[in-house]
This record gives C-alpha cells, sequence and structure tokens, in this order.
C-alpha cells in the first residue's frame, strides 16, 4: 500500500494485479510504503477504512482518494496457481504442484478449501462494510494503460514498469465445467470484475 499524503490518493495493493511492479515505480514519490509483511503491504480496503484511515486522518483532516486494480477472476487465479507451482513451494501444503488447473479452481470453489487454493478473494479484499465507502477508482489489470495514465495524471510523474515478482509462466486453461462452477460459486469475484469495466 502506498500512501501519496500531498496528492491525497492512496494505492491499495492487491495481490496478484501487478503491483509490486507499480511499488517499485511510485515507492520513491510516496509519504508513506506499507511494505512488509505482505499482511501490510497488502491491506485490504475494508482494514485500510477501519485502521489506517483513521491514524491517517489524526495528521489532517483530509480526505483521501482510494485506487486498485482488479483481474478477470479466471487470470488471476491462473497467475495464484502459477505462483504456488514454483520449486520453492515443492512439498509444502500451498504448493500446487502435482494439481491441475481445474482442481486448484474447483477446490478455490470451496468454503473452506485446502491451503494450496486458499488465496483470498479480490471482492472482499475491494469492498468494506455496510455504511462505509467504497474504492474511489477501480481498475482492471487487462487495461494497465488507464492506470498508468491516471497515476501519473494524479501523481504528476512518468512511470517506467519493472517486471518484478512474476508468476512462473505456462499454459493454465480452464474447463467450461469448471469455470461455470466458478460463476457459480463464486459471483462476487465477476461483479467485482465487471464493476471496473470503463
Amino acid at each position: 500500500m502506498l500512501v501519496f499524503w500531498d496528492e491525497r490518493l492512496v494505492f491499495l495493493a492487491v495481490p496478484k494485479t501487478g503491483t509490486t511492479a507499480i511499488e517499485g515505480a511510485l515507492a520513491p514519490k510516496a509519504a508513506v510504503v506499507f511494505r512488509d509483511p505482505p499482511i501490510l503491504k497488502h491491506t485490504p480496503l475494508y482494514r485500510y477504512r477501519r485502521l489506517v484511515e483513521p491514524f491517517l486522518m489524526k495528521a489532517g483532516e483530509v480526505d483521501l482518494d482510494t485506487v486498485a486494480v482488479v483481474r478477470h477472476p479466471v487470470d488471476w487465479l491462473g497467475s495464484w496457481y502459477r505462483y504456488r507451482n514454483r520449486d520453492q513451494l515443492v512439498g509444502q501444503s500451498n504448493s500446487t504442484r502435482g494439481v491441475s488447473f481445474d482442481d486448484f479452481v474447483d477446490e478455490y470453489c470451496k468454503g473452506n478449501p485446502a491451503s494450496f487454493a486458499n488465496v483470498g478473494s479480490q471482492a472482499k479484499f475491494l469492498t468494506t462494510g455496510p455504511n462505509q465507502r467504497g474504492i474511489t477508482e477501480l481498475f482492471r489489470y487487462e487495461q494497465q494503460p488507464l492506470l498508468i495514465q491516471y497515476l501519473e495524471d494524479r501523481l504528476s510523474t512518468v512511470i517506467e514498469l519493472k517486471q518484478l515478482n512474476v508468476s512462473p509462466q505456462f499454459e493454465t486453461s480452464l474447463s467450461a465445467k469448471t469455470e461455470e462452477k466458478l460463476r457459480r460459486k463464486r459471483p462476487e469475484e465477476f461483479e467485482i470484475w465487471d464493476a471496473a469495466g470503463r
């Protein structure tokens, strides 16, 4: 999470949406950087509203806008699947080595998934409790040029992205049956992505 005090903007780092590259480019310009541990770097909107925003408000009664990125649910899960397939995780309970992508998504759809498919929820990350403000600006990962243009305009800077924290690259195709199950069991994940359409 990055806080740009003078520009009145908070960038929330949704996991597996290219946020490490954005952080690498913009951290030097930020007033506050939540980098480590991951629970701070990836502070969801509801936790930001409950814990961080009131703390920041003590420094000055200001209205900070929030911006975040959301990735298509199948692509987002594919990135998690590939990330957890890397050699460093082999033998650990969160490794996807030896698990098909369909089985990974099928497990994700369960109420209490096994640790290898317990990757959270973009919808939960980007929503708040009742009577709380939602995200100010939400961009699709698939339309990154729009996000970059917004950030460059808002922060009066030029952004040069480097590829950081990239998941291993290999094919992840999902069967129509499993995708239909994902859409049925986790409709909120598609709704939040649809909400970001521009």
